[in-house]
């Protein structure tokens, strides 16, 4: 028996509850996963898990095992990895989960820079806004908007995402332009963005002068995919707050147009996650690395575009001097 195999396998069926996820994500027959638990089992002469027809339940010699076994193959890793790095390239595939705006905006236009850094990297992308079993599904890393409120991720803060409102200028034709946020309840549609645990929208919020206001609009439609968002706000859907970024050649070419200007809704935090149960090796290290300064890269664009706005505004507020005549 690879009793190291063996370990490595009796730990992915207790982080995914059974043998079949364990299996997939391991990329093996489940037949092989299921030998080489029994063979751990006969070798260690104790029952690590309990089988039933719906489930795989953990013993109280499994718990113990599993928590020195994880710690014992996490550090392997770490020794692994720390030594691999300073004589090779880092090397592997790298499952990484993100929305489609982030992937076509941030990620492909340069990923040539990625390829050309870690030539022996493979980036394998999960794209949607959906929830994410990491485990199961083999993924190391996650791009998400929002603090986390699952305790067993990892988060590490790598931007703030600037959003503001738009509305196609075919809807602003049929219904006119909001003067006042509070406009929106009444005489406008919004669209709605739904939150991946509770299925409900997010609110829009719109903050000036120390004052913030929430508003629900009445939707027509809501969507959790950020590209269909984006979509059915240029179908002249309704109103929608957008990521600034994400929108900038569509106001560019006249297809959104953004309004409530002079109100703003607090920026959302840009976490990095992945789970505590999985180490984060040097291949997923150097592609967490990459991406931070590429969102930190943005974010100063960002806050710079918005810095010269402002001046610009103040420009054209200020009163213009009286020529002599």
């Amino acid at each position: 028996m690879d009793q190291l195999s063996a370990m490595r396998v009796f730990t992915r069926v207790v982080e995914t509850g059974n043998f079949s996820k364990a299996a997939l994500s391991l990329k093996m027959p489940k037949t092989t996963v299921t030998n080489l638990v029994q063979s751990l089992e006969a070798h260690l002469g104790t029952r690590l898990l309990n089988r039933t027809t719906r489930q795989v339940v953990v013993t109280t010699d499994g718990a113990l095992y599993y928590e020195r076994a994880s710690r014992l193959l996490a550090d392997l890793d770490e020794l692994d990895g720390s030594l691999s790095s300073s004589q090779a390239q880092p090397s592997g595939k790298v499952r990484i989960a993100l929305s489609g705006a982030f992937a076509d905006q941030i990620i492909m236009p340069s990923l040539c820079d990625f390829h050309t850094r870690y030539p022996k990297i493979q980036l394998e992308f999960d794209i949607g806004d959906r929830i994410v079993d990491y485990i199961a599904e083999n993924v190391d890393c996650a791009l998400r908007g929002g603090t986390p409120n699952d305790q067993s991720l990892v988060a590490r803060k790598v931007a703030e995402l600037t959003l503001r409102t738009y509305a196609a200028p075919s809807y602003l034709e049929k219904v006119g332009e909001p003067k006042h946020p509070r406009d929106l309840e009444h005489h406008f549609s919004g669209i709605g963005y739904m939150k991946a645990y509770t299925g409900r929208n997010f609110p829009m919020q719109f903050h000036k002068d120390g004052e913030l206001i929430e508003i629900e609009p009445r939707y027509i439609v809501s969507v959790n995919e950020s590209r269909s968002y984006i979509a059915a706000a240029v179908a002249g859907i309704g109103v929608a707050q957008a990521v600034s970024f994400m929108v900038r050649d569509l106001v560019e070419r006249g297809e959104l147009v953004e309004i409530l200007s002079d109100w703003q809704r607090p920026p959302i935090p840009l976490y990095i996650v992945y789970p505590q149960t999985r180490h984060l090796s040097n291949k997923v290290r150097v592609f967490v690395d990459w991406l931070a300064g590429k969102l930190q890269q943005l974010e100063r664009c960002e806050q710079d575009m918005l810095a010269k706005r402002k001046v610009v505004a103040l420009a054209d507020a200020s009163p213009k001097p009286r020529l002599a005549g």
